[in-house]
């Protein structure tokens, strides 16, 4: 009896949908990032966040989690910040999922430029909180990681002031309307 496997369509789009957002993330992380002198760890500014803010407000919270986890996860393991990748991993999950829950939430589909704006805020404290706890652990102290935070609101008011634009005119294509 020959056992086949069959994908449907829907399933194998979704799978080249997420690993596109990865990819994306990945991409604005590596491209241009700048590093702080500020901070004892060095600390990043880049644009991944950017995209993640935007995977997570055009797809809703799953890949909005999987592109800003894997993306910047992957980012941190090949780049030279590996003792960060657990730490990025849960932040930037948790905020990408954050984003599309309240993006998505009520039927809206991330359709709503207030709700879009609300979602990205709300979510900031939350992955800079993240952050600091993970940095206090590395560094054995309260202290050291605050130097990180102003860099990490930088990075996302960056993010969220140019996502929101480019989710605005996306929405406008045939792609994403109903």
């Amino acid at each position: 009896m020959q056992k086949t496997t069959t994908y449907s369509s829907s399933k194998t789009y979704d799978l080249i949908i997420t690993s596109m957002l990865i990819a994306l993330v990945f991409v604005a992380t590596m491209l241009l990032n700048i590093r702080l002198p500020i901070a004892a760890n060095g600390g990043l500014v880049h644009l991944g966040t950017t995209m993640l803010f935007t995977a997570a407000l055009l797809f809703g919270p799953k890949k909005g989690a999987i592109a800003g986890a894997v993306g910047m996860g992957l980012f941190d393991l090949v780049s030279g910040w590996t003792l960060w990748a657990p730490i990025t991993i849960i932040a930037r999950g948790l905020q990408g999922y954050l984003v599309g829950k309240i993006a998505w939430s009520g039927g809206r589909g991330g359709e709503s430029l207030g709700f879009n704006i609300l979602a990205a805020a709300l979510s900031i404290p939350v992955m800079v909180a993240i952050y600091y706890i993970g940095e206090a652990i590395i560094f054995s102290s309260w202290i050291i990681p605050a130097a990180s935070i102003p860099g990490n609101l930088v990075q996302n008011a960056v993010g969220l002031a140019l996502a929101i634009p480019v989710v605005a005119a996306l929405k406008k294509t045939p792609y994403f309307r109903n």
